[in-house]
């Protein structure tokens, strides 16, 4: 099976093309944006520095080495919990057009409206591997919002076949971690049953 590469910037066929489970990597830019900036955008209606239409966004706080002046390099940048910016995503994606959003674990019901409304889908990066990541990485090209500090600073990178990436949230109103969980509790009870008459005596 040929490899998946998404490039900057995506276009709406490219998104309609991927469907829950199907593992991409993405080639071109992407740009660091989590609780902050979101709610920089949504609630205080603050207009992003970066032009995200077409764009990835990494849900991340990056730690990043200095390397003069304007100069950096990406040490590690793994992906942060993604439900935290549940309550922003939706109007995030209207407001941006951004296409791509990369993070850790699942996301909800205004994810999935703001990715079938906009096409856009939301993928996870395999937690664990923040250094990794930073490896495809091949130049941190600006950097917005520094007053935020390191780690909700927008820091634009020039990356290439950054992934894995697992879709989660596809443009077709599907939602792997939500389908999986129905899949699991079904599971759960059944386990649940077998096991409590033999172990009816802890208390």
């Amino acid at each position: 099976m040929a490899k998946k590469i998404l490039t900057t910037p995506i276009s709406a066929e490219d998104i309609e093309a991927l469907h829950v489970g199907d593992v991409v990597y993405l080639t071109g830019h992407l740009t660091t944006c989590r609780d902050v900036a979101h709610r920089r955008l949504v609630e205080e209606k603050r207009a992003l520095p970066v032009d995200l239409k077409d764009g990835a966004i990494l849900h991340a706080g990056p730690i990043i080495r200095p390397m003069g002046e304007d100069s950096y390099e990406m040490v590690s940048v793994g992906p942060t919990t993604s439900m935290r910016m549940e309550k922003f995503e939706e109007e995030f994606i209207h407001e941006t057009g951004v296409r791509l959003i990369i993070g850790k674990g699942g996301m909800g019901a205004g994810t999935m409206r703001g990715c079938h409304d906009c096409k856009a889908v939301q993928a996870v990066f395999p937690a664990g591997n923040a250094v990794l990541a930073a490896t495809r990485v091949e130049k941190i090209e600006s950097v917005h919002w520094k007053d935020l500090g390191m780690p909700e600073s927008l820091w634009t990178c020039k990356v290439n076949e950054f992934g894995p990436l697992i879709i989660t949230i596809d443009a077709h109103n599907r939602n792997l971690f939500e389908e999986k969980k129905v899949i699991y509790n079904e599971r759960k009870e059944k386990v649940f049953a077998e096991i409590c008459p033999q172990v009816r005596f802890i208390k």
